[in-house]
């Protein structure tokens, strides 16, 4: 399998590559192999967590395959629940992940419901202390998001959410580059109904999947997207998706499911 070259965005540490695998629910060998598998293959974006439990196996795998820790793009997240001892999480993660360094770090949920400005303002000085390079939130609203610039002055790089197309809302998008927040998509398959007519019709017009036309809808949204299997077949078809570009016909279509 060639890959042709994988977009990124910027970020103010780096690029983040559009696609990358999501390790959610994928736990101990099955994890490490999925990993592997999808570096070998040409992913250079791993999502993982602290409450995935996986990150020892994802840091094995990151050393194993022989590929540049500068080249892959890693990704973990801080639980809620941890908040205060944000910095004792962090050196945990990173010794499990075998890095001196992460790629971003997201609070994972707003801790208590709460924006928590101090969680974050944590986070703004580990990532000034070069131990991470660029930080954001997860499921964070966009109220919650300008809390934070209000306390702080500085937006989160990525807020990852839920996203598909039955999720689509062009404003929420606005509102996020608005504040150049960049939108990070998970579970893109599962909260989809793979055999809409739009989807099947666009997959059936390129010669791909319906869930190959749902990655590539998020991709030309300029939302970074992070489908999860352990399945090798299925880590390469989700990496498979720069080759075709849906018609703005075909986009329309997809955005207007619900």
């Amino acid at each position: 399998m060639i890959t042709p070259p994988i977009p990124t965005l910027p970020l103010p540490g780096g690029q983040i590559p559009v696609v990358g695998l999501g390790t959610w629910q994928s736990e101990g060998g099955a994890a490490e192999r999925a990993v592997s598998a999808a570096l070998q293959l040409g992913y250079r974006h791993i999502d993982t967590a602290t409450g995935y439990g996986n990150e020892a196996e994802v840091g094995r795998a990151l050393t194993t395959v022989g590929i540049d820790r500068d080249d892959v793009f890693v990704t973990t997240k801080l639980p809620p629940d941890h908040a205060d001892r944000a910095r004792r999480t962090l050196t945990e993660s990173l010794t499990a992940l075998v890095t001196d360094h992460l790629d971003l770090w997201l609070i994972h949920w707003p801790p208590n419901r709460q924006a928590s400005p101090e969680t974050w303002q944590v986070f703004r000085e580990v990532r000034d202390e070069g131990l991470v390079r660029s930080i954001g939130v997860s499921n964070y609203s966009i109220a919650q998001i300008d809390e934070l610039i209000a306390a702080t002055g500085e937006a989160p790089a990525v807020n990852q959410i839920p996203y598909s197309p039955r999720d689509h809302d062009p404003d929420l998008l606005a509102a996020h580059r608005e504040r150049g927040v960049v939108v990070e998509g998970y579970s893109p398959l599962k909260r989809t109904n793979l055999e809409s007519p739009a989807l099947t019709d666009a997959a059936a017009a390129h010669g791909v999947s319906a869930a190959q036309v749902v990655l590539r809808w998020h991709v030309q949204h300029d939302v970074v997207v992070i489908p999860k299997s352990t399945t090798r077949e299925r880590i390469e078809s989700n990496l498979d998706i720069l080759g075709f570009t849906l018609s703005s016909e075909e986009m329309a279509a997809i955005d207007a499911l619900r």
